[in-house]
């Protein structure tokens, strides 16, 4: 498997994937030609009437989130770390961790005969002991992994690994990454928890000001988020309906969206400025102008222009591009690592 030439083993041996283990996505590509995300939602029947409703003992994704009354639900994946005890005693996020991962691998579709060999992204800073939990969660369902940064992965995958700066946006944390044709050392990244789920978050407080009497929960902000999130100041009117005293309302929450989104921005470009400003002087005005943006919230309308614009006012310039595909971006550099790494690299399960 060292000599990337030798495709037999690859083809009919071993079933490489790339899989990005995310707080609300998970996303995975295979060596076969799959390609499947999934909501990072697994779910539990809470007593034999629900599991008589449900006909199935574990529910995953959209199902589970849609059936969550019903449900234990679980999202495995807290601020893109496994949420169980560093000493194992949650065996419950345990177990979901580990459902979730044997899903991911299910649905690339492995044959009988297959060895699963897995590239699992994990976020920039991840500690030692999250690294452990991950491999502990692929244990059941993979016969060889290897760990990554996800922005590593993101760059190894667009083959931009010299002078790059990665934004990797997910639910839980933003990853930041400094490639300079090397693989990235603890320096070259950093990990800010004004993620998606911070916006949430932030909408929510908008929202209970403008608009104290209505109600909403979790799932309802994050849904109005993914259709409705924006940066920009020429927009149409953000309308969506909410109940106000059991009665649906229609709301204007333009100003409320775009103050929540905007509020990401400032310590992503703090947290860009200090990966520049401890780079080699020679080589940071190309790194500045070299800014990748991926993950799920790439996708917030109009943020790409901000973050670049916002550089230049803070840091005197910078160029924003954003990947074509922020769904996949993360489990495609996987992939591609998984097929280019000698065998050293892997690490066995057993």
């Amino acid at each position: 498997m060292t000599d990337q030439n030798q495709d037999s083993s690859k083809d009919h041996g071993v079933l490489y994937l790339g899989i990005d283990l995310g707080t609300s996505r998970t996303s995975v590509c295979a060596s076969n030609g799959v390609r499947e995300t999934v909501e990072s939602f697994v779910g539990y029947p809470k007593d034999p009437v629900a599991r008589k409703l449900l006909k199935k003992d574990v529910l995953f994704g959209e199902e589970a989130r849609e059936k969550r009354l019903s449900l234990n639900l679980y999202r495995p994946l807290e601020h893109g770390v496994l949420t169980f005890n560093k000493d194992g005693q949650d065996d419950e996020s345990l177990r979901a961790a580990q459902d979730l991962v044997k899903e991911t691998v299910r649905l690339s579709k492995p044959r009988k005969d297959e060895l699963v060999y897995a590239v699992i992204g994990v976020p920039a800073q991840a500690s030692i002991n999250n690294k452990d939990a991950i491999l502990q969660a692929a244990r059941e369902s993979v016969d060889s992994v290897m760990l990554c940064s996800e922005p590593f992965s993101v760059a190894y995958g667009l083959d931009m690994l010299e002078d790059v700066l990665v934004i990797d946006i997910g639910a839980g944390t933003v990853d930041l990454c400094r490639m300079h044709g090397t693989m990235p050392e603890e320096s070259d990244q950093s990990t800010l928890t004004s993620g998606g789920d911070f916006v949430d978050a932030e909408l929510a407080k908008e929202l209970d000001k403008a608009y104290p009497d209505a109600q909403h929960t979790v799932q309802m902000i994050k849904a109005i988020k993914e259709r409705h999130s924006t940066v920009e100041d020429n927009v149409e009117r953000i309308m969506v309906s909410l109940p106000i005293n059991g009665k649906p309302t229609d709301l204007d929450i333009t100003d409320c969206m775009k103050a929540a989104c905007r509020r990401m921005i400032p310590p992503i470009v703090e947290g860009l400025g200090q990966l520049i400003a401890t780079f080699d002087p020679e080589f940071q005005e190309r790194l500045k102008n070299r800014v990748l943006l991926a993950g799920g919230g790439s996708q917030i309308r109009g943020l790409d222009s901000a973050i670049q614009a916002y550089m230049q006012e803070s840091l005197g310039g910078g160029k924003v591009i954003r990947i074509e595909e922020p769904i996949y971006g993360g489990a495609n550099g996987a992939l591609k690592i998984a097929h280019d790494m000698p065998e050293e690299f892997w690490e066995k399960l057993k």
